[in-house]
């Protein structure tokens, strides 16, 4: 059986270079956004990552709501538990840190919320950047407040 490596590719978007990993066996494990640091990883383009990127193109040129990847994350419980409930956030709604803390049972920890969503190792794909401040805000995200606003404004079709 031929053995399967970690790799990572960098691909162009309209909000800079992207890069995205895989575990070797197909399963994305990870979405770097601009300016990330990259984990060290072989450089390579794969079937899984081809697919990865093409449906992360589609959703940047509005045709795609939702992404269909085998993707693989590891994190705490807590940490799992958040970003499980961030994928069922529709297309173009948002929620606050302290509505999803309730979601998922745990009403006063929107706090540790923010920290599962910085800690998200899938950007884009579990969409981190709908769950917004009390007031509305866009802070908190690791690819800025900008391109936070951006996907937003994205999916509202501003």
């Amino acid at each position: 059986m031929e053995n399967m490596v970690s790799c990572i590719h960098t691909y162009m978007t309209v909000i800079g270079m992207i890069s995205i990993s895989e575990d070797g066996e197909g399963n994305i494990t990870g979405v770097y956004l601009p300016n990330y640091n990259l984990p060290v990883m072989e450089d390579q383009s794969t079937e899984a990552l081809d697919e990865a990127a093409a449906q992360i193109e589609e959703y940047f040129s509005g045709e795609r709501k939702g992404f269909d990847l085998p993707i693989v994350y590891n994190g705490t419980e807590f940490q799992e538990l958040v970003w499980k409930e961030l994928l069922s956030i529709p297309y173009g709604r948002t929620m606050t840190y302290s509505e999803v803390a309730a979601s998922i049972g745990r009403e006063n920890s929107y706090r540790a919320v923010g920290g599962a969503c910085g800690a998200n190792p899938l950007p884009i794909i579990i969409p981190c950047h709908r769950v917004i401040s009390a007031g509305k805000t866009t802070v908190g995200y690791a690819g800025g407040s900008i391109l936070k606003r951006r996907l937003l404004d994205l999916e509202s079709g501003e």
